[in-house]
């Protein structure tokens, strides 16, 4: 026990230095925004998100420095605060959308602002709360086993700010390449959006198979950061569903049973209506676009079905961790006395009894709150008991995994299919079944979620702050902060992107959300599926079960099977590029290899091409909400119509021209951040 207590933080306990001040405050919470509205943006694109904390901490030490002064201590609590933004945001857009597609038409009544803030704002203070009394056990005791990588690397980016360097040159050059090809994409359409391949249905050898890609910045960025190996698996279960099972269906599925199906699914009004997914035509009984068709009338249960069994099959690898977490925090509760003026300043967190007073707090809002779903005071109590009970458990759970694996690895997803599954349970065992239960589910679900993402990210930033000397209950305050600055702009984003176009609202399509590919929101419609089939007892199991069978032979071939189900369950528009950029990365690797250059995965972390490509996810994302915010309006959508010079220069090239003029600007974005990556890094120590 001696030799833990050995450890020395960059600035000493006995140091006094400017943190918890009202600039950092501030600066915390706009990054909180920017940020947070980004991750919502991509996280109902594509259903992946990327960990905020290396970017703001990058542009905190050059912003605060250059123009602030601000302290090592103020420039943590600045990526402290804003790290929040980006964990909120996406526990909120993997589950809330869910309210717009359960069984009842009247559940999408919760899909509402006042709604949304209140569900986002307790579900990260619970995260938040219940990470105060595991901080001594998880972060300090196990310093040395559990590493908590981004936190490690937030604390080497704020000490490499304090002895000079500009690292944030990078990622900066990555956001104005984003913006730049943003504006060629998304606002003057020089650039195709969504170039693609299909192949007809009358084709005898490969019928309805289609290759696509949403060629983004952002995706690039994200396939880079996460490598070449989560990239590729994700890809494969992409062209397995679209090069493989939806040709073989479209071939062997006559065109009625699949409309029939649809139908069953909400996708097409009726059988003798045109329209819906894959534009059927009911005179000639045929689709024009079968591979769309196929793949929302059966794909995506069987993905469903993948992506379940891949979460709860990652769960199930953690309970030893699980068992071990639990353990360790109900050791540290006891352990636990009150602070007193000797505790060193870098070991005062706030007091335990703001832990029970807040949990019994969050309780009672859950029950009294008119926007919490439910009939009485008996089915709120039981609610807010169960996102309690689940919360003090996933959040063990998510910190000790984000401390071996990283916060990008954290299985949340299958965390939060374990409490659907747990609670539709429970509902079902005391006679609580049909479609009006369905909406309190997806409230514990959802808050529990949010609480599990919050407490990976506010593990790693309590990390940082160990290391570099900071004071913990001027972190956890300035936590509390932040989440309530993300609850209110994840509200306000999610809110706004879910308005139709108007060519949306001539097809009938009243939510952009799930609506169309533009946001299909994939983990939001997945834990609606889990609820309407459970709840109501009448989920399409066989295809499900499918999918959960294709998660199993990827275990036993020795592929993560998550990673592989998301991809199966994803549109291959969205995986494709995304393993370009892994590609990319991957051959960065092979070269540095070859040139026999060893980095560790700190130095990976801050490497030029992690920091192009994060520089790539930011700059498109909040360049994808920014342009997202002006197309809501009628005179902004008036001007991005009366800017554009698609039809021009489609008209002029023809569509297969314009759709490689495209790939051709997203090969020479790859090739910049290819020769970026290959730039020897600034030293970080």
């Amino acid at each position: 026990m001696s030799e833990k207590k050995t450890f020395q933080p960059f600035v000493a306990p006995e140091v006094v230095m400017k943190e918890l001040t009202l600039k950092s405050i501030l600066m915390g919470s706009l990054f909180g925004v920017i940020f947070g509205a980004a991750t919502v943006y991509l996280a109902l694109k594509a259903g992946l998100t990327v960990s905020a904390s290396i970017p703001i901490a990058v542009i905190a030490i050059t912003l605060g420095r250059k123009f602030f002064k601000t302290t090592i201590l103020e420039n943590n609590i600045i990526q402290t605060a804003g790290s929040a933004g980006e964990s909120i945001a996406s526990g909120v857009a993997f589950t809330l959308p869910g309210f717009l597609f359960l069984s009842s038409p009247d559940s999408a009544s919760y899909f509402n602002y006042l709604t949304i803030l209140i569900l986002a704002i307790i579900g990260g203070l619970l995260g938040t709360l219940m990470m105060i009394p595991l901080r001594k056990a998880l972060i300090v005791n196990e310093h040395e086993t559990l590493p908590y990588p981004e936190g490690t690397a937030c604390a080497d980016v704020l000490k490499a700010g304090e002895k000079g360097g500009d690292i944030a040159k990078t990622a900066f050059l990555g956001l104005g390449v984003a913006f730049l090809y943003a504006i060629l994409q998304k606002i003057l359409h020089v650039i195709a959006e969504l170039p693609f391949y299909l192949t007809e249905q009358k084709n005898k050898f490969f019928p309805s198979a289609k290759v696509s890609g949403e060629i983004t910045p952002e995706y690039m960025g994200v396939g880079y950061i996460i490598g070449p190996r989560i990239s590729g698996v994700l890809v494969a279960g992409g062209v397995l569903s679209w090069l493989v099972m939806i040709p073989l269906l479209s071939f062997l599925v006559p065109a009625d049973t699949i409309a029939n199906q649809l139908v069953k699914l909400g996708y097409l009004k009726s059988i003798a209506v045109a329209g819906g997914k894959g534009n059927w035509d009911p005179v000639t009984h045929t689709f024009k676009d079968y591979s769309a068709a196929v793949y929302y009338a059966f794909i995506r249960l069987i993905g469903a079905g993948a992506v379940t069994a891949g979460g709860v099959i990652t769960l199930i690898k953690t309970i030893p961790t699980i068992v071990k977490s639990v353990k360790g925090s109900l050791g540290s509760l006891k352990n636990a006395g009150e602070q007193n003026s000797a505790v060193l300043r870098t070991e005062k967190d706030l007091s335990l009894k703001i832990v029970g007073f807040g949990s019994l707090g969050l309780i009672a809002l859950i029950a009294v709150l008119p926007q919490v779903p439910g009939d009485n005071i008996i089915q709120k109590i039981l609610v807010g008991v169960l996102v309690i009970i689940f919360g003090a458990l996933f959040v063990t759970v998510s910190s000790r995994i984000v401390g071996l694996i990283g916060s990008s690895n954290n299985p949340i997803s299958g965390m939060t299919i374990a409490t659907v599954m747990g609670t539709s349970l429970i509902f079902l065992s005391v006679g609580w079944s049909g479609k009006a239960y369905e909406p309190l589910v997806l409230v514990v679900g959802g808050m529990i979620c949010i609480a599990a993402a919050n407490a990976g990210a506010t593990s790693q930033d309590l990390k940082t702050g160990f290391i570099v000397g900071a004071t913990p209950r001027n972190q956890q305050i300035a936590l509390f902060v932040g989440v309530i600055v993300s609850a209110l702009i994840s509200g306000i984003t999610i809110k706004y992107l879910d308005r139709p176009s108007a060519d949306m609202v001539a097809q009938g399509i009243q939510h952009a959300i799930g609506g169309s590919d533009k946001f299909p929101g994939p983990q939001a419609t997945l834990m609606a599926t889990l609820i309407r089939g459970i709840q109501s007892q009448s989920l399409d199991w066989q295809y499900v079960f499918v999918g959960v069978f294709l998660a199993v032979v990827m275990e036993l071939c020795g592929i993560k099977s998550l990673s592989f189900a998301v991809g199966a369950y994803l549109p291959l528009s969205t995986t494709l590029p995304i393993a370009v950029g892994g590609g990319i990365k991957g051959l960065v690797d092979w070269k540095k290899k070859k040139a026999h250059i060893v980095s560790t995965p700190e130095e990976e972390e801050l490497g030029k091409g992690s920091l192009f490509a994060t520089g790539l996810v930011a700059g498109g994302a909040v360049a994808g909400v920014i342009i997202a915010f002006v197309s809501g309006s009628a005179g902004g959508n008036k001007f991005l119509e009366r800017v554009s010079w698609e039809k021009g220069i489609s008209g002029g090239l023809g569509t297969g021209l314009y759709y490689l003029l495209g790939v051709a600007f997203f090969a020479v974005m790859g090739w910049i951040l290819y020769k970026t990556a290959l730039k020897k890094s600034d030293p970080i120590n």
